[in-house]
């Protein structure tokens, strides 16, 4: 698989001008990028989602990527990705993927160096959510996809609970989870 290095974002290059990046983490469809891109926006930072700069990176589609390689070699690849948007040092707001952070050594690198927030949602969210883009969810390809976000659940929350803060996401309204991200990530100081 061909890797090229730009890294995928959707705002022209700024500083970051925060203390540390925000990393929103948590299932699909918690809305790490919805919300990512309305914080980024707030905050005047740069935004990335992972997936879409592995998509770039590879030249093929995550469900692709899974299809022609596997989940393992995503991993891989998903972990290159993120190093190297951080080390790039321009992101300010950055959506993972959902399993990203279930990777020790991205969850090592991004709990040291940015601000970890877990957009945490409902089941009954997740699944109305996923349910809007079908076949965009590789890992929901595998059979229910109730059944399969509600075993991913059990497995990833005790995880994703690793990080510096937790958001609700799906009870308020928009307005108020971007509100909340960007207060938690007002509350940390500058990295050493």
């Amino acid at each position: 698989m061909t890797v090229h290095d730009a890294p995928s974002t959707t705002q022209p290059a700024a500083p970051n001008r925060l203390a540390r990046p925000i990393v929103l983490v948590g299932l699909m469809g918690a809305g790490k990028t919805s919300v990512g891109k309305r914080v980024a926006q707030q905050l005047g930072a740069r935004f990335a989602d992972s997936d879409h700069a592995i998509e770039e990176a590879a030249g093929m589609s995550v469900a692709d990527i899974f299809e022609s390689y596997g989940e393992q070699e995503f991993r891989a690849l998903e972990r290159r990705v993120i190093r190297r948007l951080l080390d790039a040092g321009e992101i300010g707001v950055m959506a993972l993927g959902g399993g990203a952070f279930m990777d020790p050594d991205t969850r090592a690198l991004v709990l040291a160096r940015c601000h970890v927030v877990w957009l945490k949602a409902a089941l009954d969210v997740l699944v109305e959510r996923t349910g809007r883009r079908p076949g965009k969810r590789p890992l929901l390809a595998r059979g229910d996809p109730r059944t399969i976000l509600g075993e991913l659940m059990a497995r990833r929350e005790p995880v994703y609970a690793l990080a510096h803060a937790t958001v609700v996401s799906g009870e308020d309204p928009m307005a108020h989870v971007v509100a909340t991200v960007a207060d938690s990530a007002s509350r940390i100081g500058r990295p050493q």
